[in-house]
């Protein structure tokens, strides 16, 4: 059996899960990996990870650096939710002839979004003849690619509704500051406004959906609004009073003549009661699916992300999403 070599780009709470993910997998073997925030570069992998042994990895600065000592195959790029910044971090990786797994929420279906990166980055990476996928909990599975599968068993489908209902007390800290928790309400509108507060990749979700359902959308609807505290709050990582913002409630819509088709709710507040994630397919047959409790984000964005690396090293060259490569599976070996 081959081994495959992984370099893991971005080491922070999401990239430090994932390397212990991989070191979990036989036939992957963790060889470099790249950070350049200061608590990081210079140390060892196992040191910045929280392991109990070093693992005789030095995090580098820079992608150039890291690969003056190592020969990976693949890379997990864990930096950022913009495809705007990951599209030239995934150009430099790709010129070593890697492929790439990466967490980028806007990467994960970005043809109608961003169109003109789209096409760059795909052109780029059919040049260098690897593949390249945005994939994570969500988007890449829960609310676009987990509906889609389900819709095989049916005859018609006149619409999609998918609501995520999470408690983010279990969530690590950057995710409940992504979603506004703890902020007052004049706080929350102000980064709303500034679009700093919102769940990414929604958007993209929804386009995955319509594309694959073969829907062609007039128009798309994106409503965020503040989870707002009823009581005070102790369970997250600062107390939140009531009236304060407990988290985030964002509606994605897509839009067929007068028709609504795509329903994806978004839910993620402190103390949040019932979670939950539900699929409702409108069809033939009607389809309803509820995950009691939900899936925690944290570890199925770095369980997928792992699991997708089997697939992507034999996936045509360009840039995919998970709507048009085979299924990604657990695997115990490589």
């Amino acid at each position: 059996m081959s081994t495959l070599k992984v370099i893991q780009i971005g080491v922070g709470p999401i990239g430090q899960k994932v390397v212990k993910y991989l070191l979990e997998r036989e036939g992957m073997e963790v060889v470099a990996a790249v950070d350049p925030a200061p608590d990081k570069n210079g140390k060892d992998l196992g040191e910045v990870c929280g392991l109990d042994k070093p693992l005789g990895i030095t995090v580098s600065a820079n992608l150039a650096e890291a690969m003056k000592n190592s020969k990976p195959d693949v890379a997990v790029l864990c930096t950022t939710s913009s495809m705007e910044k990951a599209v030239p971090q995934i150009e430099e990786i790709i010129s070593h002839g890697l492929h790439v797994v990466s967490t980028c929420e806007e990467l994960s279906y970005p043809w109608d979004t961003q169109p003109g990166l789209s096409k760059q980055l795909d052109e780029a990476a059919g040049k260098a003849g690897v593949a390249v996928l945005g994939t994570g909990v969500n988007p890449g599975f829960l609310m676009d690619f987990l509906p889609l599968a389900m819709t095989a068993v049916c005859r018609k489908v006149e619409s999609i509704k998918v609501s995520r209902i999470q408690d983010a007390s279990v969530r690590r800290i950057p995710f409940q500051q992504k979603i506004g928790a703890g902020l007052t309400l004049d706080e929350f509108e102000a980064k709303k406004q500034t679009g700093t507060l919102r769940h990414v990749g929604l958007a993209e979700s929804v386009q995955m959906i319509a594309a694959r359902m073969g829907w062609k959308l007039d128009r798309t609807e994106d409503i965020l609004t503040p989870v707002v505290a009823e009581q005070e709050i102790t369970t997250g990582y600062v107390p939140i009073k009531a009236g304060m913002a407990a988290g985030v409630r964002q509606i994605g819509k897509g839009i067929v003549g007068n028709r609504e088709v795509i329903t994806l709710e978004f839910v993620a507040a402190v103390g949040q009661a019932d979670p939950a994630d539900t699929v409702e397919i409108t069809g033939d047959p009607p389809i309803k699916s509820v995950i009691p409790g939900g899936v925690n984000g944290d570890v199925a964005t770095c369980a997928i992300t792992v699991n997708a690396i089997k697939t992507i090293v034999s996936a045509p060259p360009g840039l995919r999403t998970m709507a048009d490569i085979p299924p990604v599976t657990f695997f115990e070996s490589f």
